[in-house]
C-alpha cells in the first residue's frame, strides 16, 4: 500500500506538523519555532594518501635484477630479490654476503667475479654461518619439529601433493566451484593424485603441464596460461637461497619428520639446497595471485590457497616458517614487476575477458554479474567459510612469531603495489587502493616482515575486504553499468578513523563490520547496505539520494536526514532486523519501503518499532510493505508502522 502524506501531518502526541529545515515546527505547547536540520557532514576536508619509502629502491624498478651467476647482481644492494628478505639478516649472517652458494661469475667491469663459496651446506659446520637472533632461530626450527610430529593422514597427503605436482595445479582447486571449468579451459593435466605405495620415484615426476596450454596452441583460455606464465619472469628463488645460505630444518634438527614419501626428494648437495627462500612457496603465491587477478570473484579464497601450500610445505618438513614467509614476500613484489611490465600491460585485460567470457560460456552465464553467486555456490567448497579462511590466513601470516622490534611504525606501501588490486577494487583509484593496502597492513615488529618497502606488511586477504581505516574523506564512485564488483560488492572490515564516506554512482556497497569512523556517511547515489549494527560508523548519516537499505538492528552514532526523493528501505525480521536507532535527530522526506527477511511473518493488527531517535522532524512521502496495507505512525522520538490488513 503506498502511504500518501496529508496537508496537515498529526504527530503523536504533538498536535502540529513538524517540517524540514527552514520551516516551522512545533512543541508540545504547539509554540512555533524554528528548526535547523542537521547539514551534511564535512569530514576531514581531505583525502588520505600512502606513500612509499623514499629511500628504498622500488622493486618494480629493479626486478630484472634477481638473477645469479651475474657478478653485477651478486650482492645484497644489486639484488632485489635479495634484497627484499634483507630482514633475515637480523636472523642470520651467511658465511658471505654474496649470490655465491654453488654459483660462479666473471667479472663484469667494476664488478669483480664470484667465486664458489666454500659453504658446506650443513649446520654447525666450520664453513657454516651465524645465528644473530637465537630464540626467532630456536622457534623457527622448534615450529617444524612440532608440526611434523602432530601432522594428520591427511595434512600428509597435501604435503606430499603439492611438493611433487604442478604448482599451479595444486593451487587451482582454490577456484572451488570453478575448478573444472578453469582446468578445462588452461587444458591442464595432472599425473600425480595420490601418494604412491612404493616412494621411489623421482623428485619431479609429474607428467603433467602444471598451468595448462598457451594461447599458441588453446584457444579457450590460452591467454590466461600466458598471463600467468609471465606473472612469473624473474621470479626465481636461487638468488637469495645462494645468498642466504640458510640450511633446510631437517638439516638443522632430526627431530623434523620429513614426510616419508618424500625422502627421495631430500638433495644430496646440501651447499646448493638452502632453505630461504621456499621456491615452493613463492610459486604457489605467485599463480595464486595471478589467478586472484583473473578472477577476483574467488580473490580471498585463491590468496588463501597460495598461503595453505606455503604451510604445507612446513608439514612436508623441508622448509621453516621464515622460509615460507620470505617466498610470500618476494613472490608479492614479483608479480607486481611483472604486473607494471609493458608485455603483460597489454596481455592482462585481454587474458581476463578470455578467462571470464570462457567461465560464464560454460556455466551458463550472462554475464559477470552473477559469477560472483555461482563462484560461492559449492557444497564441497573447502574455502567457503570466510570466517574460518580468514582467520588461517592470519596465522600463516606469521605462524605465531612474537614482533622482535615496535609494532607500532606507521605502514609504507611499496611503489606500484597497488596493481595488486586492481581487479579486486576496480571502482577505487590507484590513491585509493594503496591507502586500502596501508589501512590493512599488519603491525610492524615481525621478523623478516619489516623490510623497507613494506612488502612483509601487506595484507592481501584484508585489503579485499575494502578499508581498515578512513584515515581521510573517502569519495566512492560505483557505476553498476560496468558490472562485476562496480555494480555490487561488500566491505567485511571494521572501519576506524575520522574520515568521511561519500556513496556516489549506480553501484551498491554492503557494509558488515563493526565500524566506528566518526566523520559521517553522505549517501548520494546506489544503494548502501548496512549489515551490521554499526555498519555506518559513529557519525551522521545524510542521504541526498539513492537507498539505504538496513538489513541489521542499525544504530546510528549521530543525525539522520533522509533528503526527498531518497528511499530508505527496511529489512524486517527477529533480534531488531530492519529497525533504527538514531542517537540524534531523524528528519524525514523520503520515500520508505519496508520488505520482511524469510521466515519472518508479522500479524495483522501488530504494531512495529521502525524507527526511534532524539527528536523527529518530518515524514515519509510514501510508505509501502508488499501484500499488507499499513498505516505509519509517527511520534516525538520515532515512527511505528501498523499492519492493518491485506489488499482485498
Amino acid at each position: 500500500m503506498v502511504f500518501a502524506l496529508p496537508s496537515r501531518l498529526r504527530l503523536t502526541p504533538l498536535a502540529c506538523a513538524c517540517l524540514l529545515a527552514g520551516l516551522t515546527a512545533c512543541n508540545d505547547n504547539q509554540t512555533s519555532q524554528t528548526y535547523v536540520a542537521p547539514t551534511a557532514p564535512t569530514g576531514l576536508g581531505y583525502a588520505a594518501s600512502a606513500d612509499s619509502n623514499p629511500t628504498a629502491a622500488p622493486y618494480i624498478d629493479n626486478g630484472a635484477s634477481n638473477q645469479r651467476g651475474k657478478a653485477c647482481m651478486a650482492t645484497l644492494e644489486t639484488n632485489a630479490g635479495v634484497r627484499v628478505v634483507a630482514g633475515f639478516l637480523d636472523i642470520w649472517e651467511p658465511r658471505t654476503r654474496l649470490v655465491d652458494a654453488g654459483v660462479t661469475a666473471p667479472a663484469d667491469g667494476s664488478c669483480p667475479a664470484v667465486t664458489s663459496s666454500d659453504w658446506s651446506g650443513l649446520p654447525d659446520s666450520a664453513t657454516d654461518g651465524t645465528v644473530k637472533n637465537p630464540s626467532v632461530h630456536a622457534y623457527n626450527i622448534h615450529y617444524v619439529e612440532q608440526l611434523t610430529a602432530n601432522r594428520t593422514p591427511a595434512q600428509e597427503l597435501a604435503a606430499y601433493l603439492d611438493d611433487r605436482r604442478g604448482k599451479n595445479y595444486s593451487v587451482s582447486d582454490g577456484m572451488g566451484p570453478l575448478t573444472d571449468a578453469w582446468r578445462a579451459g588452461s587444458k591442464q593435466t595432472t599425473t600425480i593424485t595420490d601418494i604412491p605405495a612404493d616412494a621411489t620415484s623421482v623428485k619431479y615426476d609429474d607428467k603433467g603441464n602444471n598451468r595448462g596450454l598457451g594461447s599458441d596452441s588453446n584457444a579457450d583460455m590460452g591467454l590466461a596460461v600466458d598471463f600467468i606464465n609471465a606473472l612469473s619472469v624473474d621470479g626465481s628463488t636461487e638468488p637469495a637461497k645462494r645468498f642466504f645460505k640458510y640450511a633446510r630444518p631437517w638439516r638443522w634438527s632430526s627431530a623434523v619428520k620429513v614426510v616419508p614419501a618424500l625422502e627421495p626428494a631430500k638433495s644430496s648437495t646440501p651447499n646448493t639446497d638452502g632453505g630461504f627462500i621456499s621456491g615452493h612457496s613463492a610459486e604457489g603465491v605467485r599463480d595464486s595471485l595471478a589467478m586472484a587477478y583473473l578472477v577476483p570473484e574467488r580473490y580471498q579464497e585463491m590468496l588463501a590457497r597460495g598461503l595453505e601450500l606455503g604451510e604445507n610445505r612446513i608439514l612436508a618438513g623441508m622448509h621453516s616458517p621464515l622460509d615460507v614467509i620470505g617466498g610470500r614476500m618476494q613472490a608479492l613484489a614479483v608479480v607486481a614487476y611483472n604486473l607494471h611490465r609493458s608485455e603483460v600491460s597489454s596481455l592482462k585485460q585481454s587474458a581476463y575477458t578470455q578467462t571470464h567470457h570462457w567461465l560464464n560460456q560454460q556455466l551458463g552465464l550472462s554475464d559477470d554479474n552473477a559469477l560472483w553467486q555461482v563462484a560461492h555456490s559449492g557444497s564441497q567448497d573447502r574455502f567457503a567459510d570466510h570466517d574460518q579462511i580468514k582467520a588461517d590466513y592470519l596465522r600463516r601470516l606469521t605462524f605465531g612469531f612474537t614482533p622482535i622490534a615496535a609494532t607500532d611504525k606507521p605502514a609504507v606501501v611499496p611503489k606500484g603495489a597497488e596493481i595488486l588490486l586492481e581487479t579486486r577494487l576496480p571502482y577505487l583509484s590507484n590513491e585509493q587502493r594503496r591507502v586500502v593496502l596501508q589501512s590493512t597492513a599488519l603491525p610492524s615488529g615481525y621478523p623478516l616482515m619489516d623490510d623497507a618497502e613494506g612488502w612483509g606488511r601487506l595484507n592481501l586477504f584484508a585489503a579485499a575486504d575494502g578499508y581498515g581505516r578512513f584515515d581521510g574523506d573517502v569519495d566512492l564512485l560505483m557505476d553498476a553499468a560496468e558490472g562485476g564488483f562496480h555494480a555490487s560488492d561488500r566491505w567485511r572490515n571494521d572501519i576506524g578513523g575520522a574520515g568521511k564516506l561519500t556513496k556516489r554512482g549506480s553501484g551498491s556497497l554492503l557494509l558488515c563490520g563493526h565500524n566506528s569512523w566518526t566523520g559521517g556517511t553522505d549517501l548520494q547515489e546506489g544503494t548502501l547496505q548496512a549489515s551490521s549494527n554499526s555498519a555506518l560508523g559513529a557519525g551522521d548519516l545524510y542521504q541526498r539520494g539513492g537507498t539505504l537499505q538496513v538489513n541489521s538492528a542499525l544504530q546510528i552514532g549521530g543525525h539522520y536526514t533522509q533528503q526527498a526523493g531518497a528511499i530508505l528501505h527496511s529489512v524486517l525480521g527477529n533480534d531488531g532486523a530492519g529497525r533504527l536507532t538514531i542517537k540524534g535527530d531523524a528528519v524525514l522526506a523520503g520515500e520508505l519501503q519496508v520488505t520482511l527477511q524469510a521466515g519472518y511473518q508479522p500479524t495483522v493488527g501488530d504494531t512495529l518499532q521502525l524507527l526511534r531517535c532524539g527528536a523527529l522532524h518530518g515524514a515519509f512521502s510514501k510508505v509501502t510493505l508488499a501484500g499488507y496495507t499499513v498505516t505509519p505512525l509517527y511520534s516525538a522520538n520515532g515512527v511505528q508502522l501498523r499492519i492493518d490488513g491485506r489488499p482485498s
